[in-house]
């Protein structure tokens, strides 16, 4: 039987399916030096560098956006009043 790749790309996504050590999860998110996407340590696909200024807009960005719809949903319940609808068929043999 042929021994498969844990490692490798398809279709120009990066895919890696070798056990992580805790050093490779910690080089894997912070890499200074490289872009804001790196390849991630497990599975298929990029993550987020830790070391480049833009994840942590991205990672801000997410949590207000996060926080806003959590704040959002808590004020529906106070102002929200169900009330009836009424449904009208028309069930009329043509």
């Amino acid at each position: 039987m042929a021994d498969k790749s844990t490692s490798g790309e398809i279709l120009g996504v990066p895919y890696n399916f070798e056990r992580p050590s805790i050093s490779r999860m910690i080089s894997s998110y912070w890499q200074p030096g490289e872009g804001m996407l790196v390849e991630k340590p497990f599975g298929v696909g990029y993550t987020l560098n830790l070391a480049n200024w833009r994840s942590w807009i991205v990672v801000a960005v997410a949590g207000a956006l996060l926080w806003q719809q959590e704040q959002g949903a808590s004020g529906d319940d106070e102002e929200s009043v169900d009330e009836p609808v009424e449904v009208i068929v028309d069930d009329t043999d043509d």
